[in-house]
């Protein structure tokens, strides 16, 4: 079996499970955020049950809206904060203790490897980074799985995608996730797992595995997956509280079908509006007018994307009529980013830095464009509206790209600085 199968068989108490098969699962971890949570916890006092299956392992993160940006969002963050209180739930994560909820799970030791872990936010697919199967749900079956620590699942079929090659300098994890989408399309992986392998994929850190992870759901992936090495036993067990059993899969596991890509002649690639399989390479969109430029996000809001952002910027002044908004992706990644001097050169270079939030990639209550605007975003979305008029316009792509844009004006080629 692959990494996928091998998880949801364990999770549901069997030895061996086939693609298609509905299974029965244990889950290991569950999460909610300001945006889903509510609902799930209106469901779960509607079904009856007075306690949670168990408090140990539900995550609750506060992150889409914070601070809370209207009277309506404070009662939401109100409603998690008494839930959180009533059932004794020690993973809590208020205003200024936590961040983006995929990378506190991931930071804070939620997620281990082996492991089945649902959240109740589409990125959830972020933590096979870490070798569990990650996988989002809707608000509702959050509710049964608070009551039952159980959920049904498809086993999915599996597409394996080798990666081989060397970047180019300022090329990486989100410009090959792009032109993988680009490739196999934003439908081109529905219900299915994405496993990631070959020597490109082992060589990077756990950071640039988080980007390529996060995004497998953009090709309508269940999840996306990486079978864990030292790298990832490491930094796990510099954070877990519980031992790990990692799984991988076998060397005769069988897949729906292997994609190969080779990345060294890959240049930077740039999502154009308004579907992130909308793919051109840089050089088709260099010089296309800008109003925002935004670092941040689940996708790349982690400190080495922040240090590549600074390292474009340092010494320089962002172009007049240009907003630079970067969002550390956690407490943890804003603190680090202040030790290492990060946050000023971003801000002598006129950045505006946002405390630690989904912001503007959710597009609800900073960091939102105008009609008319136009937005290159290191975020995972470019949907119609997704970051305030539907008449805006965002462009995806890595913070190398988006940093040399700021600078400019305009769509960049971070190579050519």
């Amino acid at each position: 079996m692959n990494i996928s199968e091998k998880i949801l068989a364990t999770a549901s108490g069997r030895k061996e499970v086939s693609p298609g098969e509905i299974v029965e699962a244990n889950v290991n971890m569950a999460m909610v955020n300001d945006i889903t949570g509510p609902l799930a916890i209106e469901t779960f006092h509607k079904i009856g049950v007075k306690k949670v299956w168990d408090d140990n392992r539900i995550v609750m993160v506060l992150d889409h809206q914070v601070p809370a940006d209207s009277a309506k969002s404070a009662e939401l963050h109100k409603i998690m904060r008494k839930f959180a209180k009533e059932q004794n739930i020690p993973y809590f994560y208020d205003v200024g203790f936590g961040g983006v909820c995929h990378q506190v799970m991931a930071e804070k030791g939620h997620v281990k490897p082996g492991e089945l872990i649902v959240g109740a936010d589409s990125h959830t697919c972020t933590y096979g980074a870490l070798g569990a199967f990650g996988t989002g749900i809707g608000s509702t079956e959050m509710a049964a799985v608070f009551a039952t620590g159980k959920i049904w699942l498809k086993v999915p079929e599996t597409i394996k995608v080798n990666v081989e090659g060397e970047f180019q300098k300022f090329v990486g994890a989100k410009d090959l996730i792009l032109s993988i989408i680009g490739q196999i399309g934003a439908d081109g992986a529905n219900y299915k797992a994405m496993e990631f392998d070959g020597p490109v994929i082992k060589s990077m850190s756990v950071s640039e595995r988080l980007t390529i992870c996060n995004m497998a759901v953009e090709a309508g992936a269940k999840t996306g997956i990486i079978n864990p090495d030292e790298k990832v036993m490491a930094y796990v067990k510099n954070r877990a509280e519980k031992p790990i059993e990692p799984l991988k899969s076998d060397v005769d596991a069988k897949y729906e079908k292997v994609v190969d890509v080779d990345v060294s002649f890959l240049e930077p690639q740039v999502a154009c509006p308004s579907s992130v399989d909308n793919l051109k390479p840089v050089s088709e969109v260099e010089g296309t007018l800008i109003h925002q430029a935004f670092v941040g996000s689940c996708t790349n809001g982690r400190i080495e994307d922040l240090r590549m952002a600074a390292e474009i910027v340092k010494g320089e002044k962002i172009k007049g009529g240009v907003r630079f908004i970067v969002t550390p992706a956690s407490h943890e990644v804003y603190l680090q980013a202040l030790r290492e001097g990060i946050l000023e050169t971003l801000a002598k270079a006129g950045a505006c830095i946002c405390n630690p939030t989904c912001g503007a990639c959710f597009g609800g209550h900073m960091g939102l464009l105008a009609e008319g605007e136009t937005c290159v975003s290191s975020s995972n979305r470019n949907f119609t509206g997704r970051m305030g008029s539907p008449k805006a316009k965002i462009y995806l792509a890595s913070p190398a790209t988006v940093a040399a844009s700021a600078l400019k004006g305009e769509i960049t080629d971070p190579r050519r600085l």
